[in-house]
């Protein structure tokens, strides 16, 4: 009969929540989801792009027919990087000695070695990928990768939604943002700082009621200002939330932003962010593709002394996603690069991060007791997120019909 695993002491636990690494009980749990790796505009085809997610260096590389790949960042032969190669036909060759490599790792040609085959064991890791609203997401789990239904939303897929794929890697560990996206009492507060912008504005200083439910999906936040501030998150396990932010100016339709926290190792996680913003007028239009065409590059880690030293935000007329990002780094980075839990002092007001890591742990006990894990899918009556008082008349109808879709 065998002994089950002892459970971990509290400290244990909260060290639990920021280990990614394959051989780490978190690892294997996050290996078990599709996750945004690169964004698709980085990657040409017959161009290949070095890339890291939980803790794994990586080769991704787009066949001369369009199709991405995903392999080891390093040849099995003398492991340099295989970037630094030539993509062909749909394959990659390494720049050192020329083996070359097909897109599920498998090595196909030596060109130095006299033996016409290639022994079975000359491989390097291959991982499935699959392209969706300009991110490439990958499956770095064992075994065939589930179906890539979890990280859709209906309404990134409706008719003539414009959509900007961005990317920023922090050098924090990844649950200080997956915890704050389960805080609603922050945006009360953090993003009144540096400056307030049309998001702080809305949303006001006011202390929220809060309430949390777990749902086949994931957990969705509520925080009720007034009755007409009424703000909803839809979290989506293991590390994706979907909120409203207004638009660029008043008018425009708000946008719906959508961002997955991805360890690229413990002390390091990029956020993919997904700008969604239904049809509005050719001027709303017109202004949200320049917007983004200009600012969508911003990193707030790039900017770490003019944030914290300087107290000097991102340009005035940057006032969405840098502003947003600016704040929110400023807030978690100040928490340390992992910061330590064993420390803290909770209040009432933390019962999103309560309720965070109590499912996390469950998931995780799960794992290491061999039982099955939650089978988390899509929900099936997507939720409409509504607006708060800064959005206007003309607003309103087109940030409802992109969220309330059956």
């Amino acid at each position: 009969m065998s002994i089950p695993p002892a459970a971990p002491s509290r400290a244990e636990q909260l060290a639990l929540l920021t280990q990614t690494g394959r051989d780490t009980e978190m690892g294997r749990l996050l290996r078990m989801f599709w996750h945004p790796v690169a964004l698709s505009k980085d990657v040409a085809p017959g161009a290949a792009i070095p890339v890291k997610a939980l803790g794994e260096e990586l080769t991704l590389y787009r066949g001369e027919s369009g199709t991405p790949h995903l392999v080891g960042g390093r040849c099995r032969h003398r492991q340099t990087v295989l970037h630094t190669g030539w993509v062909q036909g749909d394959h990659i060759r390494c720049m050192y000695h020329g083996w070359q490599y097909d897109g599920s790792g498998k090595c196909v040609q030596r060109p130095a070695e006299k033996e016409a085959s290639v022994p079975p064991i000359c491989k390097i890791p291959g991982y499935p990928v699959h392209e969706y609203c300009g991110l490439v997401f990958a499956f770095l789990g064992e075994g065939p990768a589930p179906a890539f239904d979890l990280p859709r939303k209906d309404v990134y897929e409706a008719p003539g939604v414009r959509i900007v794929a961005t990317r920023e890697t922090w050098n924090i560990n990844w649950f200080q943002q997956i915890e704050n996206s389960l805080d609603a009492v922050h945006v009360s507060f953090v993003h009144q700082a540096l400056r307030v912008g049309p998001f702080g504005d809305a949303v006001t200083n006011a202390m929220p009621e809060l309430s949390y439910s777990e749902n086949e999906a994931g957990i969705e936040q509520t925080a009720t200002r007034a009755h007409d501030n009424i703000r909803k998150s839809d979290w989506t396990f293991p590390n994706n939330n979907h909120v409203l932010v207004p638009g660029l100016q008043k008018g425009d339709p708000w946008i719906d932003f959508g961002i997955w926290m991805v360890p690229e190792d413990d002390a390091h996680s990029t956020r993919f962010t997904l700008y969604v913003m239904a049809p509005g007028s050719p001027e709303a239009n017109e202004r949200f593709d320049a917007y983004f065409s200009k600012y969508g590059g911003y990193n707030a880690d790039e900017h770490h002394d003019e944030l914290f030293h300087q107290r000097k935000g991102p340009p005035e007329e940057d006032f969405l996603a840098g502003l947003i990002s600016a704040q929110d780094y400023i807030a978690q980075k100040g928490q340390g690069t992992i910061t330590d839990r064993s420390l803290e002092m909770l209040g009432k007001s933390d019962l999103g991060v309560v309720t965070l890591r109590r499912v996390f742990w469950r998931e995780l006990d799960a794992l290491r007791n061999g039982q099955p894990t939650k089978a988390w899918r899509k929900r099936a009556v997507p939720l409409a997120l509504p607006t708060q008082p800064g959005a206007s008349k003309a607003a309103a109808p087109a940030a409802d019909a992109a969220t309330a879709r059956p």
